[in-house]
Parts: structure tokens; sequence; C-alpha cells
């Protein structure tokens, strides 16, 4: 306990305070793709007229952002900085031509995500032909536990980190057929992690079915997630397993061949 109650202490230490000011300003201009203003900054983040222009200035000065008139805006820079952080972009622009062929066959949508925090974050999508109700784009969040890629990446938790992550995590029936028992959403993991796939039907949305797989890197452990996305009138549950599994899983070998030369 006194070891524990040193590091906790440590840590705070080791905290940036003027880091973590700064990143609460880069969350608080990209809500605002028009720009801001420096006082209308600095109200949003509770910060002093001073405080707040002193950021703003470091982060137009190191390129993340950039000032027109009194208007500050985020700049292009960054998202060539997300394009890294979401699995390295020549990753997925190899995968996208896998990924692509998926859906052609299929005529429905095929997407990647990597975890982070309670959620799934979409790194690449090729949209299908058919119509489906959400709208999903790289950079798409999504609640981990009612999504097949979410299940997926959470099958290669341990057992105490997944029991911290969903005592932890937000828990909400998003419909009527969502799972939002903790002991059920954990055997549904451990099935997902047992099996090689996990589908989910309908508790994101009424309709949308999705199944997905499991994409490694060399050491064995799951780096991303690999899905297909229909309308429950489209295919049933088996049919997803028969028809779609399939595809996804020769897809995800495709794409693991490319991760274990890196």
């Amino acid at each position: 306990m006194e070891n524990e109650t040193v590091s906790n202490n440590s840590e705070t230490r080791d905290i940036v305070g003027s880091l973590q000011k700064g990143l609460g300003v880069l969350e608080i201009l990209a809500n605002a793709p028009d720009g801001m203003t420096l006082t209308e900054v600095a109200t949003e983040a509770g910060l002093t007229r001073a405080g707040a222009r002193r950021l703003l200035l470091t982060l137009v000065a190191s390129g993340y952002a950039r000032q027109e008139n009194r208007q500050f805006l985020l700049s292009a820079r960054l998202l060539g900085l997300a394009r890294t952080w979401m699995g390295g972009a020549a990753l997925w622009h190899y995968a996208e031509p896998i990924m692509r062929r998926i859906s052609e066959t299929l005529g429905e949508s095929c997407s990647a995500a990597v975890l982070e925090g309670e959620e799934v974050v979409y790194v690449a999508r090729v949209a299908g032909r058919r119509i489906v109700s959400v709208a999903l784009n790289v950079g798409t969040r999504l609640p981990a536990y009612c999504t097949s890629m979410g299940r997926i990446l959470l099958s290669d938790l341990d057992a105490s980190e997944l029991t911290r992550f969903l005592a932890q995590a937000a828990i909400s029936a998003k419909t009527e057929r969502t799972m939002t028992d903790r002991t059920q959403i954990t055997k549904a993991v451990m099935q997902a992690g047992t099996l090689g796939y996990a589908i989910v039907d309908q508790e994101l949305e009424l309709g949308l079915r999705s199944i997905a797989v499991p994409i490694r890197d060399k050491t064995g452990r799951i780096t991303a997630a690999l899905n297909v996305s229909t309308q429950s009138a489209r295919f049933t549950c088996a049919e997803m397993e028969q028809t779609i599994l399939p595809l996804l899983h020769a897809g995800a070998r495709e794409i693991e061949d490319f991760l274990a030369l890196q």
C-alpha cells in the first residue's frame, strides 16, 4: 500500500500542467472548425487571457494551429499526426485494396478500427453500395462494448484488465437489444476470443448487424479489428458466418503478412 501511494504521488508530480492545458486548447479548437477568438478560448478553457494567448501562440509557432485575423483554427498538420497515430499510413494504405475487394464482393462496407479508451476508433473504411444509416468515417468513435470490432479488441485483454475496463466503462442501452449486463458482455468478449470472431446483432442500431475478426501483429497481439457491417434484412447471423467470415479471415491474414514484415 505504501509503494502504491508513492507511485501515485510520483505520477502526479510528473504531470506537465502546461502541456495538459495546451492539449485542452487543442480539443476546444477541434470542436470549432470555424475558429475561436482568444477571449472565447480563454473562457472555454477556464484560463486567463494571457495564459490562453501563450498557449495559442505556441500552437501557431509549432504549426498545429493558425491565426486568421482574430480567429484561431487548427491546422492540417494535426491531421498528419493523427494518421500516424492511427496505425500508420503505410499499413492502412496497404490494407485499403484488400478491404475494397471484400466490400465489392459483398456489396457491403468494410472497416478497420483500433481501441482507444472505452471506444473503437475507425482507422480505415471502404463504404459499401448499400445505405447504412449510421454515419461512419475514418476517425469515427463508437463504444467498444456493443460493437463487433470492440469485442474483438477487448478479447486481447486479460481477465483482470477486462474486468477493470467494464467496471469503469459507461454502459447504456443503444437499442432494446443492447447487452448491458457486464457479466454477459464479459462472456461475449471471451467467446469472441475463443471463436476468433464476433457478431453484434442490432445492439448499436436496430437493423444493423456486424461481424469482425482480429488483425494480429507479429507478436500475436491484436493490434486492430476488421469488420463488415450490413443490414439485418440482407444477412442472417448464420449467413454472415458462412459468407462474410471467410473473406474477413483471408483479408486479415493478408494484412498480418504485411505487419510481419515491419
